[in-house]
């Protein structure tokens, strides 16, 4: 506590600790005399922003109701998540990766948000479950999803072919046809061989947007997009999708396609080291949690834990979750829990948000602030620069594994 220049100490005005009695006395002089309110400003927990909204009049933009009226709960936290994103995780020097789970592109949201980020040059690389993937096809093939009312009988929605990704409704051909795109194209010559799931689904990319220019219809997939602006799409379980399920269709008639794991665990390794030996900062945007977003914090691990190699975690950290922490699952597992295996760098916990929402409702609010606010990166082209970085990892953890005599 302060001190009076006679030893004493300094009166800092009434507190919750403070005799009550007392306290009400002077708050009732105060009112009666007119007197101003003590205020306590000078509190280090007082110093945030004064919560003293615009009043919304519906000419606000996107980015103006973001900043100035999600002030507290989980829209602050948006708005926390909104502002790191653009504030700090899209400055030229640094790597954004992105996770996807949950049925995110089947809802629109590849074409709406996920490939407007992507060609503004905010996304550099991506890992998303299968399912993802295999539904942003049905867009670049001309195939249509249908808005629908959840509480339709499934039994009825059976009898008439309709499938049903909650309130979204699809015909039963669609996946029909999506399959058979899929076992065409993976017949050809250049699937014939184990790969990395970002060099497959750069190989179907290209596929997709020659059918997409076939049509007439536009930029529609989020694989062709990436293709596009060489953005590597990884997925953390290969055999977890239509897609590969047809994958392992084709082996049953002696097709020699095979995704190999051993391959993306170290080439997204390769990515974030790369971002870090090159003077710049590694990002993690993660749109829900399950294994996607594993298989982007455990990069930090593969570098450090299992090669060796000096290093301190990402940098930035934004997740949106509906997930508890408290029941264990990777999916609410927090940022600080994350320091622990080394996946977060210590020193940048105060660069970490976790919103608590639905991705449906943050991604198209985080895409348009973004894009309000930031004039487009340069596209960094990581997947044609795929073998320069595996050739980086590789001299690190050799150097690494060898004893120190040696490396002297």
């Amino acid at each position: 506590m302060a001190k009076s220049k006679k030893g004493g100490a300094a009166r800092r005005g009434p507190t919750a600790a403070a005799p009550k009695a007392a306290q009400k006395r002077e708050a009732e002089e105060r009112e009666r005399t007119h007197t101003a309110h003590v205020a306590r400003e000078t509190s280090r927990f007082l110093r945030g922003q004064r919560i003293n909204p615009r009043r919304i009049d519906g000419t606000e933009s996107v980015a103006q109701l973001i900043d100035e009226t999600f002030l507290a709960y989980n829209a602050g936290r948006l708005r926390e998540a909104a502002q790191l994103f653009v504030e700090k995780m899209l400055e030229r020097d640094v790597t954004v990766g992105l996770t996807l789970t949950g049925a995110l592109t089947p809802a629109g949201l590849g074409l709406a948000a996920l490939i407007p980020l992507i060609e503004a040059g905010f996304v550099d690389w991506i890992i998303s479950t299968g399912a993802n993937l295999y539904h942003d096809t049905h867009y670049g093939l001309g195939l249509s999803m249908h808005r629908g009312n959840a509480q339709e009988s499934d039994v009825v929605l059976r009898e008439e072919g309709v499938v049903r990704i909650y309130d979204i409704f699809f015909d039963y051909d669609v996946l029909l046809s999506t399959d058979a795109f899929f076992r065409q194209i993976m017949r050809s010559p250049e699937f014939q061989r184990p790969m990395s799931s970002a060099e497959f689904h750069w190989l179907c990319g290209r596929y997709v947007r020659e059918r997409e220019d076939a049509l007439g219809i536009g930029q529609r997939s989020l694989i062709s997009a990436a293709h596009a602006a060489d953005v590597p799409i990884f997925t953390s379980s290969p055999g977890d999708s239509s897609i590969g399920m047809n994958i392992a269709a084709l082996a049953l008639e002696g097709n020699a396609l095979v995704i190999d794991p051993n391959l993306d665990v170290n080439e997204t390794a390769s990515i974030v080291l790369a971002a870090k030996r090159g003077g710049g900062k590694s990002a993690v945007m993660i749109m829900g949690g399950g294994s996607p977003k594993n298989f982007m914090l455990q990069t930090e691990p593969q570098i450090q834990e299992v090669l060796g190699i000096d290093e301190k975690g990402h940098d930035y950290f934004l997740q949106v979750t509906d997930a508890r922490p408290d029941t264990g699952g990777l999916s609410g597992a927090t940022p600080a829990e994350a320091v622990s295996w080394g996946k977060i760098d210590p020193d940048r916990l105060p660069d970490a948000v976790v919103c608590y929402t639905d991705s449906t409702i943050a991604l198209p609010l985080l895409t348009s602030y973004a894009l309000a606010k930031r004039t487009p990166r340069r596209l960094k082209r990581l997947y044609e620069r795929r073998g320069d970085m595996m050739e980086a990892l590789v001299r690190e953890a050799n150097a690494a594994s060898r004893p120190a005599t040696a490396r002297r």
